[in-house]
């Protein structure tokens, strides 16, 4: 659930959310295959855009690692670019692209979103 730390012109919230492969959050006991953990912030001085900086935290048997997301969501797009600025283990010196669009909203209880994430080897 987030937390809202600063609201006004500006808005902050801090999440650890849930994330699945599927469309719906994991049954009952049942791990999700990862966890959003990190911060968004919008601007409603002019227009209503954010930015976004999270890790995908991956903890199972198959994987302990993340990766990092950063950029801006421009609200009045249907869909928004973030950058993966990096990651640990499986994702160590990630870079790509992580295209995201709103799947489902339910006033400010529930929303799920899609992400589609395209990862380049750029090791030097």
């Amino acid at each position: 659930m987030p937390i809202r730390l600063i609201e006004g012109p500006a808005l902050l919230v801090v999440f650890d959310d849930p994330m699945t492969t599927g469309e719906a959050l994991p049954v009952a006991g049942e791990e999700p295959a990862a966890r959003g953990q990190g911060f968004y912030f919008y601007n409603k001085k002019d227009g209503y855009n954010g930015w976004f900086g999270f890790s995908i935290v991956f903890d199972s048997p198959a994987h302990k690692d993340t990766l990092n997301l950063v950029g801006a969501d421009l609200m009045e797009e249907e869909t928004h670019d973030l950058t993966v600025v990096g990651g640990t283990g499986d994702f160590f010196m990630a870079r790509g692209i992580t295209t995201i669009r709103l799947d489902a909203y339910e006033g400010t209880t529930y929303t799920r979103i899609q992400m589609d994430i395209k990862l380049y080897e750029c090791y030097v």
